[in-house]
Formats: C-alpha cells, structure tokens, sequence
C-alpha cells in the first residue's frame, strides 16, 4: 500500500494524468439517482446499493489503472471483471438513464487495457455486448450509448497511452541528457590527466636538468627554464582547449614533445613514422597513446633508450613505444592506458599493454586510417 500511494504520489508530481481525471465522469449516473428519487424503481434500496457499489469499483479500479505496478495485476482485472458484471446487471434490471453506465464502464476498460494487443478484442466483445443490451431495453434510441461506450474505451485507451509514450521520451531525453554529461564529465577527466600527467613530468625532468646545469653550465640551465616556460604556456593553451571540447592532437608534433621529454630524462628517443597520411581523428587518438607513453616512460620506467614507430597500411596504422626499462613490476596499466584503451576500442581499435619481448614495456595501438571516435570523446 505504501508503495501504491508513492508511486501515484510520484504521477501527479511529474504531470501525468491520475485517476482523478476521470472521477468528474460519475455526474453521468446522476440520472439513475434521479430515477430512484422519483420512484420510478421497485424496490429502491436495491438500486441505491447498486449505485454505491458501481462507484465504488469504478473509483478502485481507475485509481490502480493509473498505477503501472497495480494495473496488470490480477486483483485489478477480477475489479474490472465484477464493474462489468454490475453495470450490465443494473442495465438490464432498471434500464433507461442506468444506460448511461455503459460510457462510464468503458472509461474503467480503457484505462486498464491501454497498450495491450488484446484491447481491440476486448472493445469489440463489450460494444457488441452493450449493443445487444441497450437495443432491447431502449431500441434505436440508444444508438448514442454504444457509440459513447465505444468512444469511451478506445479514446480513453489512446489518450492514456499516448501520455504514456510522452512520458517515456522525457525520460528517456533526460537520460540522454545525464548520459551526456556524465559523458563530457569523464572526457574532461580523461584529457586533465594525459594533459597534466605529461606536462608536469616534462616540468619536474626538465626543472632538475635545470638545477644540475646551473652550477657550471648557466646558459643550458637558461634553456632548460625556457623550455618550462614554453611547456607550461603550452599546457594552459591545451587545457583551454580541452575544457571546450575542439583539441585535436598532432602526431607529428606530439612526437617531437616526446623526443624532447624523453632527452631531458635522460632517455634516448628513437622515433620512426611511415605510412600513409592519417585523418585527424586517427592522428589525435594516437598523439594521446604517445603521451601517455612517453609520460610513463619518463617517470616509471629508468630506461635508457625508447623506440616510437608508427606505421601501417592504406586501412590501419599500428603505433609502438617500447622502452629498455624495468616495466610496470606487476604489468597492470595505470588509469591513464586504462582510458586510452576505452577510447581506442571505442573507435574500432585495440591498444595492448605490458612486457617486451626483449623486457622493458611495450605499448601497441592499432586503429583504422579513419577513426570512428573524434578526438576527447569519452
């Protein structure tokens, strides 16, 4: 019952239509009221407990019609089952305004019975049971009645489920939405840390070379502090251009910053690049494998030496970076290749990581010419 009252609760906090906006609709039997006030009935506290009955099940069943948890259950159908039974009892015992039941029964079928295969069936079977009824109480003159109970059932029916599927695209919009974002939040992440992961490396290689330059060789000190400067002015651009979402990386450039970090750590950078020219998204991704690499290189590996070649055929290019180091120790990837990989194989790729063949780490990307994935998404 709890649960019940919270998800109707739920119905008219969101907008969407209750049981409530059918309840107007019980005016329609004040004609049978009027009836038994007259005296035109034998027998009237028979009818005053029909009526009573009637409004109590047509209440009950709207209301859990309006609840999705209650509306397929089978105590919701044997309510449905006994509003039927009753209305037609008290048509074919009064007649007259308790015709206009009909209508009123139709609404009760049409809210539970939206959006099911059977509703057809079940409209058809009703109508002609109805026909059949109001013809021999009332003759052409109930026309209008059968026609209502169908308008009932089936405009009722549509109307619901029509809310219905408005309210699954604004939740399904909103999804998207938070889908979105989450999307960006963790691009964003992603991005942060291969930009200032290698950026600081290159800062704190380069900041030491510095202070054992001074010394004795200040002019090269100079340089090296230079070189901090143009790589910090650097990162402030690139982070700009990762907080809107447009940076594109440049492999050839990318490898020229990873030949200098790799010098300056004292590692020594073979780079080899052939193959046909890449598109911009392939060209980005793999820049980010780059630096990430080298970033690694750099502050995990104590190598002396590291390979970079990039290669491959008219449809995918191959990127490796291998170093003579000592490796990751366990071979688990850091958050860093943990991201790449997802973006690599998001954009009909695979990226593998761990130990050389002669020792040290190796990297391998391997992606179309033409990736699927621009360059930052998640």
């Amino acid at each position: 019952m709890r649960d019940f009252r919270r998800r109707r609760a739920e119905s008219r906090r969101d907008g969407r239509p209750t049981g409530l906006s059918l309840m107007p609709w019980l005016l329609m039997g004040l004609g049978a009221m009027s009836n038994l006030l007259q005296g035109k009935v034998p027998h009237p506290w028979i009818g005053w407990l029909g009526i009573l009955a009637f409004n109590t099940l047509y209440i009950t069943v709207v209301i859990r019609a309006f609840v999705e948890s209650a509306r397929e259950t089978l105590l919701t159908w044997l309510l449905l089952a006994g509003l039927v039974t009753l209305t037609f009892t008290l048509a074919i015992a009064y007649g007259e305004e308790w015709l206009l039941f009909f209508p009123l029964m139709g609404l009760a079928v049409g809210a539970v019975a939206r959006g099911g295969r059977r509703l057809p069936l079940i409209a058809f079977a009703l109508v002609a049971a109805v026909s059949v009824v109001t013809f021999w109480k009332d003759g052409w003159d109930s026309f209008g009645i059968v026609y209502g109970t169908f308008i009932s059932t089936m405009v009722t029916a549509a109307i619901l489920a029509l809310s219905e599927t408005v309210q699954e695209l604004r939740a399904t919009r909103e999804e998207l939405a938070r889908t979105a974002v989450e999307k960006e939040r963790l691009r964003f992440s992603r991005d942060l840390h291969d930009l200032l992961g290698h950026t600081l490396s290159v800062i704190v290689v380069k900041s030491e070379a510095a202070r054992r330059l001074a010394p004795r060789d200040l002019d090269a000190a100079l340089a090296q502090l230079a070189d901090i400067e143009s790589v910090g002015r650097q990162a402030l651009t690139e982070i700009r251009e990762a907080v809107t979402g447009y940076r594109e990386g440049s492999l050839t450039t990318e490898l020229d910053r990873a030949r200098d970090a790799l010098s300056s750590a004292g590692i020594e950078p073979v780079v080899r690049q052939s193959g046909p020219p890449l598109e911009p998204p392939t060209e980005a991704l793999l820049s980010w494998v780059v630096r990430e690499s080298a970033t690694n290189a750099v502050r995990h590996s104590g190598a002396t030496r590291c390979e970079i070649e990039v290669g491959g055929g008219p449809e995918r290019v191959r990127l490796t970076v291998t170093d003579n180091g000592r490796g990751t120790g366990s071979g688990t990837p850091g958050s860093g290749l943990k991201g790449l990989r997802e973006r690599v194989a998001a954009a009909g790729g695979t990226l593998e990581s761990g130990p050389g063949p002669r020792g040290g780490f190796r990297v391998t990307a391997e992606l179309p010419v033409e990736a699927a994935e621009p360059a930052g998404a998640a």
